[in-house]
């Protein structure tokens, strides 16, 4: 299947389609907590935005240096829209991400 026909697809009937991108995130051992404090002032913003459909992030119960991202955006073009928001580039590209051991991310289609 084509990229385009994947992006085509209608997902889940209550959903709709959409760009689902998963993030993974561990914090330095010394950054735990400010990580924890950036990101939920990030939160509400993030979650707000016309694109987003869904935003969540969660932390991990067994290590606290770890997080995770659970991102549904309508299209590509609503993911670019969040990147170059002024609080993704405050919070998370100024703020967080220079604090971080790891960052992995990951894009998907919903079938």
């Amino acid at each position: 299947m084509t990229e385009q026909a994947m992006n085509q697809q209608t997902g889940h009937p209550a959903i709709g389609g959409g760009l689902l991108v998963v993030a993974q995130w561990e914090a330095k051992a010394e950054e735990v907590d400010r990580v924890a404090e950036i990101l939920r002032g990030f939160l509400p913003q993030a979650q707000r935005e016309p694109g987003v459909k869904l935003f969540l992030i969660s932390r991990a119960k067994d290590n606290p240096a770890q997080f995770l991202f659970y991102e549904l955006f309508r299209d590509e073009d609503a993911f670019r829209a969040h990147q170059e928001s002024a609080h993704f580039k405050s919070y998370i590209a100024e703020q967080a991400l220079p604090l971080l051991a790891r960052r992995e991310r990951a894009q998907y289609a919903l079938l």
